[in-house]
């Protein structure tokens, strides 16, 4: 069946937000545990929820106070350290002009991406928002990709799932949807990329994506 949406991460995805991720990170760990975490090991938290993740890291401490220092760091340095991989704005103006449908299914919370999509001034070019707010579940499971394929109003074998992670990827397949990997993901290895929950497509550019759409 021909594609006739796009859904898109954000973080990682469309947003080069990897070193202000990781420096909020790091900003946390700091401030709790008077040292630095493995930068291999925050990498591996891309694409979970915030809030999952410092349940995980912190379980002696109250969530909402990590989160607050994390959230803190993060919104006083935003604007600054937040940019767009090479590409993306033209590819998101392309396939509005093709017709194709876009959305956006992140974990971020719906504040902080309102925000990133008017700081980059993307916002025309999207259809669609799905973020931690709108769902009970989160990636992996498939409901965020499922609510923006409704609010699309197309089905799963008409729509392709942009990412970097393997939350988007299993997100993705959970939702009957498939999957495309962005080729400058830090967290994906090669193990995953050749695994059984492996992407059916990987772009090294953003561009690229038209290849696949064609191919589709």
């Amino acid at each position: 069946m021909t594609v006739k949406a796009v859904l898109f991460d954000f973080d990682g995805t469309v947003a080069d937000t990897n070193q202000l991720v990781i420096d909020s990170w790091q900003h946390t760990y700091e401030t709790l545990n008077g040292e630095k975490h493995p930068v291999e090991k925050i990498v591996k938290t891309f694409g979970e929820p915030l809030r999952e993740s410092m349940e995980k890291a912190f379980p002696d401490h109250d969530t909402d106070h990590v989160v607050d220092i994390y959230r803190d760091y993060q919104l006083n340095h935003d604007d600054r350290d937040l940019f767009m991989f090479p590409g993306i704005r033209d590819l998101l103006a392309g396939l509005r002009n093709k017709g194709y449908k876009v959305a956006i299914v992140t974990s971020r919370t719906k504040d902080t991406t309102l925000r990133g999509l008017a700081h980059f001034g993307i916002e025309g070019y999207i259809d669609s928002l799905v973020t931690c707010n709108d769902t009970t579940k989160h990636k992996p499971d498939p409901e965020p990709a499922l609510i923006g394929l409704r609010q699309l109003d197309v089905k799963a074998d008409e729509a392709l799932f942009v990412g970097d992670t393997m939350f988007d990827i299993r997100c993705a397949h959970n939702a009957g949807v498939k999957a495309v990997l962005v080729d400058w993901s830090l967290s994906v290895d090669e193990d995953d990329r050749q695994g059984p929950d492996r992407p059916e497509y990987v772009i090294k550019e953003a561009d690229d994506l038209y290849e696949v759409l064609k191919s589709c």
